[in-house]
Order: C-alpha cells, then structure tokens, then sequence
C-alpha cells in the first residue's frame, strides 16, 4: 500500500500537473520513511550491544566497535534515503 502511495506520488511529481507540493509531500514520505527505518535499525542493535556487554564484560570493546559499525552502516541508508527525497523535490 504504501509502494502505491509512492509510486503515485512519484508520478504525479514527474508530470508537474499537481505543481510541486506533491513533489514536496514525496519528499516527506521519503524521509519519514528513511528515518523510521533507521530507528527500527539503530534500536536493536543498541539493545543487543548493551545485553552482550553484560554478558560477557570483557569483551565490551569488540562489541561497542561492531555495534558502531552496524548502526553506521543504518545511518547510511537512511542518508541515502535523504538523498532520494531531495531527488524527488
């Protein structure tokens, strides 16, 4: 549902006969959605890395330094997400 909510705006936005606050609300979805996902991300890994460092404490650099990984990575994404929002504005 939410691929066909985009893909209309997506169209309406590329043939420019609803003007460009549709574009604007393509944009919107885009980065709700980028940053949404990247919370749903970031979060278990945050959950995960705090309950291995109690687990196992003297293996809390390797696990701080993989979660940093991962949730750069996620970062990531949602960073290119932005970039496509401002493709479609």
């Amino acid at each position: 549902m939410l691929h066909a909510l985009v893909t209309v705006v997506q169209e309406a936005a590329a043939n420019e006969a609803a003007g460009s606050s549709i574009g604007l609300i393509g944009a919107g979805l885009a980065v709700g959605g980028a940053v949404l996902g990247a919370g749903l991300g970031i979060g278990p890994i945050g959950a995960a890395a705090a309950q291995g460092i109690a687990r196992q404490p003297e293996a809390t650099a390797q696990i701080q330094t993989a979660a940093i990984i991962f949730a750069a990575l996620i970062e990531g994404v949602a960073l290119f997400g932005l970039g496509l929002a401002f493709l479609l504005f």
